[in-house]
Order: C-alpha cells, then sequence, then structure tokens
C-alpha cells in the first residue's frame, strides 16, 4: 500500500494522509491526470462537495434490481468470465425466434 497526501490550498493548510493499493493510486492518478487535476485535487473537491451538500456527495445504497435485471447481469457476467457461452444468431429473425421460444418457455413455468 502507498500513501497519499493532501494538503488544502489556502494560507492555512494541514495534512491528511490516507492509505490506498498502489495499482488503484496509478489508475487514480491516470485517470484525473486526463482531467488535468491531481490526485490530492481529486480529493479537495470531494471533501468540497461533501461541505457544500452536506454529507457524502453520492448515493449510498444497494442497487435494487428485479430478478430478471439481475438475472441477466449475472448471465452478462458468467459469458465475460468464459462460464455460459454466448449465443450467436445469424440473423435478427433467429434471434427473435430464440427470444419468443423462451418467453414461451417462462410462461409455461
Amino acid at each position: 500500500m502507498s500513501t497519499a497526501t493532501t494538503q488544502h490550498k489556502t494560507n492555512r493548510s494541514a495534512n491528511f494522509t490516507m492509505r490506498i493499493e498502489p495499482q488503484k493510486k496509478n489508475s487514480l492518478e491516470l485517470l484525473y491526470k486526463g482531467l488535468g487535476i491531481t490526485l490530492a485535487d481529486a480529493v479537495n473537491i470531494f471533501f468540497e462537495k461533501s461541505l457544500n451538500v452536506g454529507g457524502i456527495p453520492f448515493d449510498l445504497r444497494m442497487d435494487n434490481y428485479n430478478r430478471d435485471t439481475f438475472e441477466a447481469m449475472k448471465e452478462a457476467l458468467d459469458i465475460e468470465a468464459g462460464i455460459v457461452k454466448a449465443k450467436r444468431y445469424k440473423n435478427v429473425d433467429d434471434l427473435f425466434a430464440d427470444n419468443d421460444a423462451e418467453i414461451a418457455a417462462e410462461e409455461d413455468e
């Protein structure tokens, strides 16, 4: 793990030290460099926004997906991991026929 230090850019400043995984730190530095800011700038922006909104500046809640969406996301992750083979179709008519068959099978359950 590496240590990142930020300083508030005013007449007075205080050090803030945090621990972060080195790979994550490098990825964040590259991301923020593309935005023209440093990691310390990004942390200060987060803190300033937190003060402006009176809390965490984004929602902290779990996504609540319905069963179909959750299953579709799991299937996509399984395809990406090579656990499930992705379906392929020669044309759109074959895709719609397969989709209709799946819907009919679900209705029979």
